[in-house]
């Protein structure tokens, strides 16, 4: 089964990151409010993992989703990391992503992509959500990002553990489906190089966005569908930069990325049409893209978002940011379909 047949409503999808405390504290009814938003706009995909306030992310979206019917939705976690009952006393720091989830739970996370760790991670989620069942598993950052130069050695525990037992589970039916969960295109590129596993997909974050592109157009796109596997892309607005936000790559956004988005801006502006709007139409533009999904905290992004997947963008915000040179010339656009 692919992942595009199992979505249920459309390319829009929730990425539940921001339900973890992500950046700020976020009240608990303000939560579950987004949660029932996305619901009701007729988000039917909903992506979560347990490094996300260190499972406060999966208890939220469990809260809400565990009382929908299973069947008319899609779920998603991630396996890598375990949540255990040990306390930690301050921040909890995660390689470039620092603090990131420093509001979250206080629960420690370990590190592991054994495929036992793989099972029990699922299990957990499982009961973190009340739910029977996860479609969709990626194994999370198995990347520079976070583990430095001894990356390749975790993504070797991850191919002979992580990947194996997912690769059994799918082939048992126990799950739909498994990829990676990565902000980098380089572990992506190793696995599918590999024989002995068959992901069905992945989810990639941050490098198929109007921001940064031209490295997985060029490298990563290509390979995925000669390989049929679909991506679904986190990240849209580049951690929020491109949706009226100060952060890009989860920090305060340098200058050149300001300079850019303010010229992007200038477009949007000019022929009346949203930011968001141009941001996830040019993301699904791509063929190997089935999903996108923005993460979401407050209610009323649920409704900017799903309007402007629906928006019309004029065709000359299209021609406009190709003359400019603010997307690479190879980048699919959706004027070109």
């Amino acid at each position: 089964m692919t992942i595009e047949s199992s979505l249920l409503n459309g390319p829009l999808g929730f990425g539940a990151a921001p339900l973890g405390n992500m950046f700020r504290d976020i009240p608990e009814e303000e939560a579950l409010a987004t949660v029932e938003a996305a619901w009701d706009a007729g988000t039917r995909y909903f992506d979560t993992a347990p490094f996300y306030g260190s499972g406060l992310s999966e208890i939220r979206l469990g809260r809400v989703m565990s009382k929908k019917k299973r069947d008319e939705y899609i779920l998603s976690t991630k396996v890598g990391r375990i949540i255990v009952d040990k306390l930690v006393s301050g921040p909890q720091e995660f390689g470039e992503k620092g603090t990131l989830f420093r509001f979250g739970r206080k629960n420690e996370i370990v590190y592991d992509y054994s495929a036992e760790g793989a099972e029990r991670s699922i299990e957990h989620s499982l009961k973190r959500m009340s739910v029977d069942r996860i479609d969709f598993v990626w194994i999370h950052d198995i990347a520079q990002d976070f583990h430095g130069n001894n990356w390749l050695s975790v993504f070797d525990i991850a191919h002979k553990g992580a990947m194996k037992a997912l690769d059994k589970m799918r082939d048992e039916g126990v799950i739909k489906g498994w990829g990676l969960g990565v902000n980098r295109i380089e572990p992506v590129e190793l696995m599918l190089g590999f024989d002995d596993v068959k992901p069905d997909g992945t989810l990639l974050a941050g490098r198929y966005s109007l921001l940064d592109h031209s490295d997985s157009l060029r490298r990563l796109m290509p390979l995925a569908e000669k390989k049929n596997v679909q991506l679904v892309i986190g990240g849209p607005y580049s951690s929020g930069v491109l949706a009226g936000g100060t952060h890009f790559e989860y920090a305060d956004a340098p200058k050149p990325i300001l300079d850019k988005v303010a010229k992007i801006k200038g477009i949007a502006e000019r022929h009346n049409v949203a930011i968001k709007a141009i941001a996830l139409q040019f993301v699904i533009a791509h063929p190997a893209v089935v999903s996108v999904i923005p993460g979401a905290s407050k209610p009323e992004r649920i409704k900017e978002d799903h309007a402007a997947l629906k928006v019309k963008v004029p065709d000359d915000v299209w021609q406009e940011l190709r003359k400019e040179n603010l997307v690479d010339p190879k980048a699919p656009l959706p004027i070109d379909k």
